[in-house]
């Protein structure tokens, strides 16, 4: 273990806002890539990866108070050998985290599932996967499922979609992915969402696509901005989705940081990890922050790097418009709006619920009537695609 020293960045408002990295402690063992992460009870793991000595399973924890590392049980427990991989995918439900799929020394293409218990630090083997064993496949989080999908296996790329229910250890196909069959692509977790985008399918790729688990459909957004690249990360924070790093189409390991806006359906550039470039990198999320740190850009790295995006002061709307009142029983009066911008009104959970209410625009301001929507708190978001500058605030109905 490699104590590495505190670094903050914080770049001009009127560029990025103001965005801060810190650099944290380095990870635990020999540097890595295609290392796979979870967070269970408050703290964030890396499991396997694969380094200049070849495939691991070993696990170790982040404490986030700490800033340390700490050495936990291998990948399978103490009979797990033969288990080591890199390439796998991961997710966390119910405080309990899951490795599966990826490759490893004799086996290039596992088809596996592992369930992990923090509290009894336990590894238990589940039900396997039902597609085709694989690697370099991404998954997200939604509803207390893991989905799965996309990758590589024996024939080829992959572009089939399967989720995971820790209730009943059962596995079920979904909809394909709508892009082309892929590998090394990234995805995250977003507003009640499944988003994914990147990767390669012959050819690095920019495509951006959003998953509705309630309607088992795929709808392309906006294209991701950057140059194409693969073994990219990202995340989640919503209103906003993250990619970093990757690996792109003229080979060049990257660190810069793009941000998704879900109301606006674009993307702005946030301030580049102060490290190197990378690809195939580990990322996890805790305590308000985004940790990014391990991969290979000619050699493996074992450096992390904490994010946290401050909201901007910049935005031309921001100071001008007035809501109000707030909480209401019935009609919102937003004063200062362009009759130009879009309104979105979404629940806690990410649901848009525009739908649901009357928006009556004017010249100067607009009102929205509840109409029939419960009580409750919302989000309600007003972009201006003209400048690109928003509004967001909390609005409560009685």
């Amino acid at each position: 273990m490699r104590r590495l020293l505190f670094f903050l960045l914080i770049l001009p408002a009127t560029m990025w806002g103001q965005d801060i990295w810190l650099q944290k402690d380095s990870v635990n063992g020999a540097p890595r890539s295609v290392a796979s992460t979870f967070v269970v009870l408050n703290e964030g793991f890396i499991i396997g990866g694969l380094d200049t000595d070849g495939f691991r399973r070993k696990m170790y924890s982040y404490s986030y108070f700490q800033d340390d590392w700490d050495d936990e049980l291998s990948l399978g427990g103490l009979n797990g050998d033969g288990l080591e991989r890199g390439s796998a995918s991961s997710f966390s439900i119910q405080n309990k985290g899951y490795v599966c799929l990826g490759q490893g020394v004799t086996n290039g293409f596992y088809k596996d599932l592992w369930e992990y218990d923090p509290v009894s630090k336990i590894w238990t083997q589940k039900a396997d996967f039902i597609g085709s064993p694989r690697r370099q496949a991404c998954s997200f989080v939604l509803n207390d499922e893991g989905y799965v999908g996309t990758g590589s296996d024996q024939n080829g790329l992959c572009n089939d979609f399967y989720k995971y229910d820790p209730s009943t250890n059962s596995w079920t196909q979904v909809a394909d992915f709508a892009g082309t069959a892929r590998k090394e692509a990234v995805a995250f977790t977003m507003g009640g969402h499944g988003y994914l985008g990147t990767g390669d399918d012959g050819v690095k790729r920019k495509d951006f696509w959003r998953y509705s688990a309630d309607l088992d459909a795929w709808e392309q957004l906006a294209d991701f901005p950057g140059t194409p690249r693969k073994g990219a990360v990202g995340w989640g924070d919503f209103p906003q989705g993250f990619i970093c790093c990757g690996e792109d189409i003229n080979n060049d390991y990257m660190n810069d940081l793009w941000e998704y806006n879900y109301f606006g359906n674009s993307w702005t550039q946030r301030a580049s990890i102060p490290g190197p470039g990378r690809t195939n990198a580990a990322v996890f999320q805790l305590n308000g922050f985004a940790f990014v740190g391990t991969g290979y850009n000619g050699d493996f790295l074992d450096d992390m790097w904490a994010y946290q995006r401050i909201l901007s002061v910049d935005n031309a709307i921001t100071d001008k418009v007035t809501l109000y009142p707030n909480p209401s029983s019935g009609v919102v009066t937003c004063k200062n709006i362009s009759g130009d911008a879009h309104v979105t009104l979404t629940d806690m959970s990410g649901r848009n619920v525009t739908a649901l209410v009357d928006i009556e625009r004017n010249w100067d301001h607009l009102t929205i009537n509840r109409n029939a929507l419960i009580s409750g708190s919302y989000l309600i978001n007003i972009y201006d695609p003209k400048t690109g500058s928003s509004y967001t605030n909390t609005l409560i109905f009685q």
